[in-house]
Parts: C-alpha cells; sequence; structure tokens
C-alpha cells in the first residue's frame, strides 16, 4: 500500500475510503473553498451503543418545535449523531400506501452515486437512511418532517434521506439540520429525490447547525417527464458550510425551481454550488439565491446551468445577489452557462456588494437611525426568498435565526 493511501485522511473511517484524498481547490467546484482545512482524521465513527437519553429528549423538544411551527404533517423521523430515533407516518398519509422507514442505505449504490469522497463518506458511516416512498398517484396533504440534531464531540455525522416519488404524486418534505450547543463535529448529510412522471415534490432544507461544525451539505434530485422538483433551503449555521444542488431534468417537460437564503457572520463561510443539467427537450429550471456576510464572514456561490445536446426548447434561469455587511467580509459570484444547444433561452444575474445607500438614505431621511435602516434593507432583502418557501410555517421559523445570525449572537 502507498504512503498516500496509508496516510490519507479518511483511512481511519473505512477500508473503502483509504485511498481517498480532500478535494483540491484547483478543481473548479471547490474553487475559493475552504475545503483544505477540514481534518477528517479528528472524527471517529459513532461509538455502538444506544442514544443519551438527554440527548434524545433534545431531539425531540426539537422536533415539537418544527412541527409546532409547521402545523399538520404527514409523517415525522427524529435522527440524533446519524441515528434513526423515531420514524411516524400519519394514518391518513399511510392508507394513500405512502411509506417511510428507518434502514440500512445500500452502500455500493449510495458511493457509486455520491459526487465526491464526503458523499462517499456519508454512504459509508450512514448507520441508517430514512427513506420515505410515496407511491403513484398518491397526495398527502401535510409534509413529512426530518429533524437531525448533532450532539457529540469528534464524530462524523452521515445523515441521509431518500424520497422516491411514483408517477403523478405530491409530496412535501422538511429537513431540519440542528445542534445541542457548540459540538465539534464533520456532517456529511446526504438527500436524494427520485421524482417520477408528473410529480410534484417541494423539498425544504435548514442548516441549522452550530459554528464550531464543517458541514458538506449534498442534495440531488433527478425529475422525470413532466415532473417537478421545487427546492428551498436556508443556510445559517456551520464554520465551513458547503451546500450543493444537482437538479437532473432527465425527462420532457420536467421543471426545478431552487431557491435559497444564506447569512453568515463571525468568521463563518457558506459555499454553495449549483447544477441545474437540461438532458431533455422543454425543461424549465429557476433559481434564486440570496446571501448575506457580516463581519469577517465568506461566501462563494457557483451555478452552472448545463443544456445537453437533447435539451432543445428548454429554459433556464439563475439569480444569485450577496450582500455585505462589514469591509472586512468577503463574497465571490460565478454564474457559469454550458449550452449544447441554440434553440433554448438562458438568462444568468449575479451581484455582490454593501447596503445600497441610496435606500439607506431614504430611511435616514425620514428618521431612522443608520444601523435600523441597514436591519430593514437586509431584512427586505431576505424576504423575498422567505416568502417563496413552500412549505408554509418554516420561514416564521427562520426569520427569528436569521436575525441572530446578522445581530453577531454566538450559537
Amino acid at each position: 500500500m502507498s504512503t498516500a493511501v496509508e496516510s490519507g485522511p479518511f483511512a481511519h473511517l473505512g477500508e473503502r475510503l483509504a485511498g481517498r484524498q480532500l478535494p483540491s481547490t484547483d478543481a473548479e467546484e471547490w474553487r475559493y473553498s475552504r475545503v483544505e482545512r477540514i481534518d477528517p482524521s479528528r472524527f471517529q465513527r459513532r461509538a455502538d451503543g444506544p442514544v443519551d437519553e438527554s440527548a434524545l429528549s433534545a431531539a425531540e423538544a426539537a422536533a415539537a418545535e418544527v412541527v409546532a411551527a409547521i402545523g399538520a404533517v404527514a409523517g415525522v423521523a427524529v435522527l440524533v449523531d446519524g441515528v434513526v430515533v423515531r420514524v411516524e407516518l400519519d394514518e391518513s398519509a399511510g392508507a394513500t400506501g405512502v411509506q417511510v422507514s428507518g434502514r440500512q442505505p445500500d452502500v455500493d449504490a449510495a458511493a457509486a452515486s455520491a459526487v465526491d469522497v464526503f458523499g462517499e463518506l456519508n454512504a459509508v458511516v450512514a448507520d441508517a437512511a430514512v427513506r420515505l416512498e410515496v407511491p403513484r398517484g398518491a397526495r398527502p396533504a401535510d409534509p413529512f418532517v426530518v429533524v437531525h440534531l448533532v450532539t457529540s464531540d469528534g464524530i462524523v455525522v452521515a445523515p441521509r434521506l431518500e424520497v422516491e416519488l411514483g408517477d403523478d404524486a405530491h409530496a412535501g418534505v422538511v429537513e431540519v439540520h440542528r445542534s445541542l450547543g457548540q459540538v465539534d463535529a464533520l456532517v456529511v448529510p446526504v438527500s436524494r429525490f427520485s421524482v417520477g412522471r408528473d410529480a410534484t415534490v417541494r423539498h425544504v432544507l435548514v442548516q441549522d447547525l452550530s459554528t464550531a461544525q464543517d458541514v458538506v451539505v449534498e442534495v440531488a434530485a433527478d425529475v422525470q417527464q413532466s415532473g417537478t422538483y421545487d427546492g428551498w433551503a436556508a443556510a445559517l449555521g456551520g464554520r465551513y458550510a458547503r451546500l450543493r444542488v444537482d437538479c437532473r431534468l432527465a425527462g420532457r417537460g420536467a421543471a426545478g425551481t431552487l431557491a435559497a437564503l444564506y447569512a453568515g457572520a463571525g468568521d463563518q463561510m457558506h459555499d454553495l454550488r449549483t447544477f441545474q443539467d437540461h438532458l431533455d427537450r422543454d425543461t424549465r429550471s429557476s433559481l434564486e439565491f440570496k446571501g448575506t456576510v457580516d463581519d469577517r464572514a465568506r461566501a462563494v456561490y457557483t451555478g452552472l446551468i448545463r443544456i445537453h445536446p437533447e435539451g432543445r426548447g428548454s429554459n433556464a434561469e439563475q439569480s444569485n445577489r450577496i450582500m455585505t455587511l462589514s469591509d472586512e467580509a468577503w463574497a465571490e459570484s460565478v454564474p457559469n452557462l454550458e449550452i449544447e444547444h441554440n434553440d433554448v433561452r438562458c438568462a444568468h444575474a449575479s451581484t455582490v456588494g454593501p447596503v445600497d445607500a441610496d435606500q439607506r438614505f431614504y430611511l435616514e431621511s425620514r428618521g431612522v437611525p443608520t444601523e435600523v435602516a441597514e436591519r430593514l434593507i437586509v431584512a427586505g432583502f431576505a424576504d423575498e426568498v422567505l416568502e417563496r418557501c413552500p412549505v408554509p410555517g418554516v420561514a416564521a421559523l427562520v426569520r427569528p435565526r436569521l436575525s441572530t445570525v446578522l445581530g453577531g449572537v454566538d450559537r
């Protein structure tokens, strides 16, 4: 065995990972990132054994808060440090044939579908996957809620969610990731969606982990003919927090809608990468991301709209806007197009800059103090994305946390 394999940062986490190395920032999809600061060798698999009662109680309290904000739900899954501790399905949803379970993932299949070494890490370490199956024609009225709580220092936490919608099925899914205090862990969640013909999924992801953690999130949706993936995310926590979203429009007329709100303060870094893949004709995608960075925080967004040779008639839009709230904050926005058919419509927009001086002056001229004026402008900036959340109640859950982040309160 080579020295590189023996000393690889992932080697102690499993034989399958022995030869894997951290991604290089020379690669386009990792440019500007802080991936080189992640040290997987510091983290171990979670030890076998039951979940601590206090951690279980905290996880249930977090789940109760999320459910209370949303209202009626079709089912609930609760995980502690990647371990599924509760899975419940509402009787009315079960009557439609919907199934939800926590079970061991297929490691080989999961690793083969991973987009990078962190996805492979999830496949190897994941204790169980929450799997939601919505059969053909089923349309539960209320969303499913999945709450992940990280409670332990020094471990790799690998939550996994697998959602499969049959043809003409509709469903909503809300994922919330939280921490119990300033826990030092490496968190690598993976969420995968298979959306059948004429089916629709509304997916909401709230990443609200502590700023002591490095987080690498992978979301992938594969959408068939006339199906729709409606994705919405809020990225608030993490020391280095990466969110990658792959939306593959694989059937004619498939559609993908992506929206996200991200906010960083202190020394946080948000790294967002999106891929809008148009593999068939008459497919549609739209993306609206908005971010704010304060103090010494950093943010980078890189998005790629890719129209494949079979993508005739595709329509794709991409917009990312970042607001810098201090002189030390830094941000980069890099939209990209890769078009292999000439009968398409594509557009992208990208801005990075401070609070608009004219808007601030307008409020100041009407007696609003400068600091208050800036907060009002930032709140309005964020509300445009918050109001697009496809699951009612989630915006009310996110808004106070957003205020906390922008207020510089440490968690």
